[in-house]
Protein backbone atom coordinates (compact mmCIF):
# COMPACT_ATOMS: atom_id res chain seq x y z
CA UNK A 1 0.00 0.00 0.00
CA UNK A 2 1.03 3.55 -0.31
CA UNK A 3 1.53 6.11 2.01
CA UNK A 4 -2.08 7.64 1.23
CA UNK A 5 -3.79 3.43 2.00
CA UNK A 6 -3.83 3.26 -1.79
CA UNK A 7 -2.51 0.49 -3.81
CA UNK A 8 0.04 0.40 -5.87
CA UNK A 9 -0.32 -0.22 -9.79
CA UNK A 10 0.80 -3.52 -10.72
CA UNK A 11 4.20 -3.50 -12.60
CA UNK A 12 4.82 -6.39 -14.67
CA UNK A 13 8.71 -6.69 -15.88
CA UNK A 14 10.07 -8.30 -19.01
CA UNK A 15 13.38 -8.63 -20.06
CA UNK A 16 13.69 -8.41 -23.67
CA UNK A 17 17.47 -8.40 -23.65
CA UNK A 18 19.72 -10.02 -21.01
CA UNK A 19 23.45 -9.50 -23.09
CA UNK A 20 26.33 -7.12 -23.15
CA UNK A 21 27.01 -4.98 -26.28
CA UNK A 22 29.09 -8.46 -28.14
CA UNK A 23 25.09 -10.32 -27.59
CA UNK A 24 25.49 -14.27 -26.84
CA UNK A 25 26.74 -15.74 -28.94
CA UNK A 26 29.32 -13.73 -29.57
CA UNK A 27 30.54 -14.19 -33.23
CA UNK A 28 32.83 -16.49 -34.27
CA UNK A 29 33.55 -18.10 -30.43
CA UNK A 30 33.28 -21.50 -29.97
CA UNK A 31 33.63 -21.38 -25.67
CA UNK A 32 31.20 -23.16 -23.86
CA UNK A 33 28.45 -20.51 -23.49
CA UNK A 34 28.07 -19.56 -27.03
CA UNK A 35 27.79 -23.42 -28.10
CA UNK A 36 25.66 -23.76 -25.75
CA UNK A 37 22.07 -25.98 -25.50
CA UNK A 38 20.45 -24.11 -22.84
CA UNK A 39 18.45 -21.14 -24.46
CA UNK A 40 18.85 -18.95 -21.68
CA UNK A 41 22.45 -18.61 -22.26
CA UNK A 42 21.50 -16.86 -25.58
CA UNK A 43 21.81 -13.18 -25.03
CA UNK A 44 20.76 -10.31 -26.89
CA UNK A 45 21.32 -6.85 -26.65
CA UNK A 46 20.09 -4.80 -23.31
CA UNK A 47 16.14 -4.18 -23.48
CA UNK A 48 13.48 -4.78 -21.31
CA UNK A 49 10.04 -4.24 -20.91
CA UNK A 50 7.94 -2.07 -18.11
CA UNK A 51 4.19 -2.67 -17.88
CA UNK A 52 2.77 -0.37 -15.04
CA UNK A 53 -0.98 -1.28 -14.94
CA UNK A 54 -1.82 -0.02 -18.58
CA UNK A 55 0.99 1.53 -19.49
CA UNK A 56 3.84 0.18 -21.50
CA UNK A 57 7.29 1.45 -21.11
CA UNK A 58 10.32 0.18 -23.26
CA UNK A 59 13.54 0.39 -21.88
CA UNK A 60 15.98 0.77 -24.84
CA UNK A 61 16.08 -0.11 -28.51
CA UNK A 62 19.24 -2.27 -29.18
CA UNK A 63 19.80 -3.68 -32.93
CA UNK A 64 18.33 -6.66 -32.17
CA UNK A 65 15.11 -4.90 -31.17
CA UNK A 66 12.69 -6.31 -33.80
CA UNK A 67 13.47 -9.76 -32.97
CA UNK A 68 12.85 -9.35 -29.58
CA UNK A 69 9.22 -7.56 -29.90
CA UNK A 70 8.43 -10.44 -31.74
CA UNK A 71 9.82 -12.93 -29.85
CA UNK A 72 7.68 -11.46 -26.60
CA UNK A 73 4.61 -10.49 -28.53
CA UNK A 74 4.52 -7.26 -27.87
CA UNK A 75 2.18 -5.08 -30.57
CA UNK A 76 1.77 -1.79 -28.77
CA UNK A 77 3.93 0.55 -26.36
CA UNK A 78 3.19 3.76 -25.20
CA UNK A 79 6.82 5.27 -24.37
CA UNK A 80 10.56 4.64 -24.32
CA UNK A 81 13.17 5.40 -22.01
CA UNK A 82 16.83 5.66 -23.20
CA UNK A 83 19.54 4.68 -20.05
CA UNK A 84 22.32 6.53 -22.17
CA UNK A 85 23.86 6.76 -25.57
CA UNK A 86 26.11 3.83 -26.03
CA UNK A 87 25.53 1.90 -29.23
CA UNK A 88 24.02 -1.17 -28.27
CA UNK A 89 21.19 0.66 -26.18
CA UNK A 90 19.88 3.30 -29.04
CA UNK A 91 20.89 1.69 -32.39
CA UNK A 92 17.88 -0.50 -32.87
CA UNK A 93 16.03 2.92 -32.76
CA UNK A 94 14.15 2.58 -36.63
CA UNK A 95 12.57 -0.42 -35.43
CA UNK A 96 10.12 2.00 -32.75
CA UNK A 97 8.31 2.69 -36.96
CA UNK A 98 5.98 0.17 -36.24
CA UNK A 99 4.46 1.75 -33.38
CA UNK A 100 4.00 5.11 -35.10
CA UNK A 101 2.61 3.99 -38.42
CA UNK A 102 0.17 1.90 -36.07
CA UNK A 103 -1.07 4.71 -33.94
CA UNK A 104 -0.44 7.40 -35.97
CA UNK A 105 1.23 9.64 -33.12
CA UNK A 106 4.39 10.25 -32.03
CA UNK A 107 6.05 8.08 -29.45
CA UNK A 108 7.28 10.01 -26.42
CA UNK A 109 11.28 9.26 -25.78
CA UNK A 110 12.16 9.81 -22.42
CA UNK A 111 16.35 10.71 -22.09
CA UNK A 112 18.12 12.38 -19.95
CA UNK A 113 18.86 16.01 -20.68
CA UNK A 114 22.73 15.87 -21.10
CA UNK A 115 21.80 12.87 -24.11
CA UNK A 116 19.15 15.15 -25.60
CA UNK A 117 20.98 17.14 -28.08
CA UNK A 118 23.45 13.92 -29.08
CA UNK A 119 20.08 11.89 -29.53
CA UNK A 120 18.86 14.52 -31.77
CA UNK A 121 21.92 15.10 -34.13
CA UNK A 122 21.87 11.23 -34.17
CA UNK A 123 18.80 10.46 -35.23
CA UNK A 124 17.46 14.06 -36.19
CA UNK A 125 15.05 12.05 -38.85
CA UNK A 126 12.83 10.45 -36.08
CA UNK A 127 12.96 13.54 -33.90
CA UNK A 128 12.47 15.83 -36.51
CA UNK A 129 8.19 16.46 -37.50
CA UNK A 130 9.60 18.56 -40.52
CA UNK A 131 11.58 15.21 -42.38
CA UNK A 132 9.00 13.62 -44.19
CA UNK A 133 9.79 9.67 -45.44
CA UNK A 134 9.55 9.43 -48.96
CA UNK A 135 6.38 8.46 -50.65
CA UNK A 136 5.21 4.86 -49.88
CA UNK A 137 8.16 4.76 -47.02
CA UNK A 138 7.94 5.50 -43.29
CA UNK A 139 9.99 6.46 -40.41
CA UNK A 140 9.60 6.64 -36.60
CA UNK A 141 7.70 9.65 -35.66
CA UNK A 142 9.30 10.59 -32.04
CA UNK A 143 9.51 13.60 -29.42
CA UNK A 144 12.22 14.13 -27.26
CA UNK A 145 11.37 14.07 -23.79
CA UNK A 146 14.51 15.56 -21.89
CA UNK A 147 14.35 14.99 -18.08
CA UNK A 148 16.76 15.94 -15.31
CA UNK A 149 18.36 13.60 -12.87
CA UNK A 150 16.42 14.78 -9.59
CA UNK A 151 13.00 14.76 -10.85
CA UNK A 152 10.43 12.37 -11.13
CA UNK A 153 8.86 11.34 -14.72
CA UNK A 154 5.43 10.81 -15.20
CA UNK A 155 4.71 8.20 -18.11
CA UNK A 156 1.32 7.22 -18.58
CA UNK A 157 0.27 8.95 -15.10
CA UNK A 158 2.83 6.94 -13.33
CA UNK A 159 5.65 8.50 -11.56
CA UNK A 160 9.19 7.42 -12.77
CA UNK A 161 11.96 8.14 -10.60
CA UNK A 162 14.83 8.61 -12.52
CA UNK A 163 18.14 6.83 -10.66
CA UNK A 164 21.99 8.34 -11.78
CA UNK A 165 24.67 5.30 -11.49
CA UNK A 166 28.65 5.99 -13.00
CA UNK A 167 29.25 4.44 -16.19
CA UNK A 168 32.60 4.67 -17.00
CA UNK A 169 33.43 8.19 -18.18
CA UNK A 170 29.31 8.84 -18.29
CA UNK A 171 26.18 8.69 -16.36
CA UNK A 172 23.35 5.84 -17.10
CA UNK A 173 19.77 6.84 -15.81
CA UNK A 174 17.95 4.07 -14.12
CA UNK A 175 14.93 4.30 -12.72
CA UNK A 176 12.17 3.57 -9.63
CA UNK A 177 8.71 2.91 -9.96
CA UNK A 178 6.82 1.58 -7.17
CA UNK A 179 8.16 -1.60 -6.75
CA UNK A 180 10.71 -1.83 -9.23
CA UNK A 181 14.36 -0.45 -9.09
CA UNK A 182 15.73 -0.87 -12.34
CA UNK A 183 19.50 -0.18 -13.04
CA UNK A 184 21.80 -0.99 -16.00
CA UNK A 185 25.35 0.02 -17.29
CA UNK A 186 26.64 0.45 -13.45
CA UNK A 187 29.87 0.54 -11.87
CA UNK A 188 28.84 1.40 -8.32
CA UNK A 189 25.55 2.40 -6.62
CA UNK A 190 25.70 6.20 -5.27
CA UNK A 191 24.57 7.07 -1.85
CA UNK A 192 21.57 8.84 -3.57
CA UNK A 193 21.44 5.73 -5.87
CA UNK A 194 20.95 3.58 -2.75
CA UNK A 195 18.83 5.86 -1.10
CA UNK A 196 16.32 5.84 -3.98
CA UNK A 197 16.18 1.82 -4.15
CA UNK A 198 15.33 1.59 -1.04
CA UNK A 199 12.59 -0.82 -0.46
CA UNK A 200 11.51 -1.66 -3.71
CA UNK A 201 10.93 -5.52 -3.81
CA UNK A 202 12.59 -6.39 -7.64
CA UNK A 203 16.09 -5.11 -8.48
CA UNK A 204 17.73 -5.64 -12.16
CA UNK A 205 21.04 -5.16 -11.79
CA UNK A 206 24.01 -5.41 -14.39
CA UNK A 207 26.73 -7.69 -14.31
CA UNK A 208 29.06 -8.99 -16.28
CA UNK A 209 31.28 -12.02 -15.34
CA UNK A 210 33.54 -13.19 -12.63
CA UNK A 211 36.70 -11.93 -11.49
CA UNK A 212 38.37 -9.09 -13.43
CA UNK A 213 37.25 -5.50 -12.51
CA UNK A 214 35.72 -3.62 -15.39
CA UNK A 215 36.47 0.29 -15.49
CA UNK A 216 32.70 1.16 -16.36
CA UNK A 217 30.35 -2.24 -15.15
CA UNK A 218 29.77 -4.13 -12.21
CA UNK A 219 31.72 -7.63 -11.82
CA UNK A 220 29.40 -10.08 -10.88
CA UNK A 221 30.54 -10.04 -7.02
CA UNK A 222 30.17 -6.20 -7.52
CA UNK A 223 26.68 -6.50 -8.82
CA UNK A 224 26.08 -9.08 -5.64
CA UNK A 225 27.60 -6.39 -3.31
CA UNK A 226 25.36 -3.92 -4.55
CA UNK A 227 22.41 -6.05 -4.39
CA UNK A 228 22.86 -7.00 -0.81
CA UNK A 229 23.14 -3.64 -0.22
CA UNK A 230 19.76 -2.56 -1.46
CA UNK A 231 18.33 -5.32 0.17
CA UNK A 232 15.46 -6.22 -2.88
CA UNK A 233 13.34 -9.49 -2.23
CA UNK A 234 14.06 -10.45 -5.35
CA UNK A 235 17.30 -9.45 -7.60
CA UNK A 236 18.05 -10.12 -11.45
CA UNK A 237 21.20 -9.61 -13.04
CA UNK A 238 21.46 -8.49 -16.59
CA UNK A 239 24.01 -7.39 -19.23
CA UNK A 240 25.84 -11.04 -18.91
CA UNK A 241 28.36 -11.68 -20.99
CA UNK A 242 29.50 -15.18 -22.67
CA UNK A 243 32.19 -16.02 -19.78
CA UNK A 244 29.26 -17.15 -17.66
CA UNK A 245 27.12 -20.00 -17.91
CA UNK A 246 23.12 -19.24 -17.08
CA UNK A 247 23.21 -22.26 -14.76
CA UNK A 248 26.76 -22.08 -13.39
CA UNK A 249 25.79 -18.31 -12.19
CA UNK A 250 22.35 -19.70 -10.77
CA UNK A 251 24.25 -22.33 -9.04
CA UNK A 252 26.83 -19.42 -7.62
CA UNK A 253 24.51 -16.74 -6.82
CA UNK A 254 23.18 -16.28 -3.03
CA UNK A 255 19.30 -16.52 -2.41
CA UNK A 256 17.35 -14.15 -3.71
CA UNK A 257 19.45 -12.74 -6.33
CA UNK A 258 19.33 -14.77 -9.82
CA UNK A 259 20.06 -14.28 -13.58
CA UNK A 260 18.03 -13.10 -16.00
CA UNK A 261 17.49 -14.49 -19.65
CA UNK A 262 15.54 -13.02 -22.22
CA UNK A 263 11.86 -13.96 -22.24
CA UNK A 264 12.23 -13.58 -18.51
CA UNK A 265 9.02 -12.13 -17.07
CA UNK A 266 8.46 -11.07 -13.71
CA UNK A 267 6.15 -9.65 -11.51
CA UNK A 268 6.65 -7.24 -9.25
CA UNK A 269 5.48 -6.73 -5.47
CA UNK A 270 4.50 -3.58 -3.41
CA UNK A 271 7.28 -1.68 -2.24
Amino acid sequence: MTSSGRSDPPIRLTILGSGTSFGVPVVGCECPTCTSDDPRDRRTRHAALVEVADTRLLVDTPPELRLQLVAAGIRTIDAVWFTHTHADHVHGIDDLRVFTLYSGEELPAFVPKEYAEEMYSRFQYVFDGSIEPPPGSSKPEGSLRPFSGDEPVSVGGHDFHPVAVPHGAVTSYGFRVGGLGYITDAKTLTPSALRALEGVDTLVLNALWFGDPHPAHFNIEEAVEAAKAVGARRTLLTHLTHRVKHSELAAWLPAGIEPAYDGLVAEVGAA
